[in-house]
């Protein structure tokens, strides 16, 4: 099986800059598998795979090289440029995962992408995570 895949540098117009992201359009959804070893191979923060539904929509997902992750701006970005590039005629991209819902994409007249985040309810905690407090102490220790 051979499958493309683009590494792009998001939040950048040079090259080795931004924020690296793979990213593999497909057909049709590998199993999930294979899409975390293709992942783990990239071994960048994050490889985008995405698949054109019916009705014109982009369905996406997001995995680390351990993991599937939940929702990846600079990934999500690098997808809709590769799309862009491959599709010039199209101006609005709309995207839809699993954990945040629906996220528009759009190619400006400037020649930028502009994107919306997905929204996330802050949640109040009655105790600070203790690997917060961990990470904190270890990021104050002087050399």
């Amino acid at each position: 099986m051979k499958l493309p895949i683009y590494q792009i540098d998001a939040f950048t117009d040079k090259v080795f800059r931004g924020n690296y992201a793979a990213v593999v359009p497909l057909e049709r959804w590998l199993p999930d598998s294979l899409m975390q070893a293709i992942a783990a191979e990239n071994n960048l923060s994050e490889t985008a795979f995405f698949v054109k539904n019916a009705d014109g929509t982009f369905s996406i997902r997001w995995f680390s090289p351990l993991t599937e992750i939940a929702f990846c701006g600079h990934a999500t970005l690098a997808s809709a440029y590769v799309i862009f590039q491959r599709c010039d005629d199209l101006e609005v991209i709309e995207f839809v995962a699993k954990a945040v819902g629906r996220l528009t994409v759009c190619h400006t007249r400037n020649g930028l992408i502009e994107m919306s985040f997905p929204q996330r309810r802050s949640e109040k905690l009655d105790e600070i995570p203790a690997n917060l407090l961990r990470g904190f102490r270890y990021g104050l220790k002087k050399c």
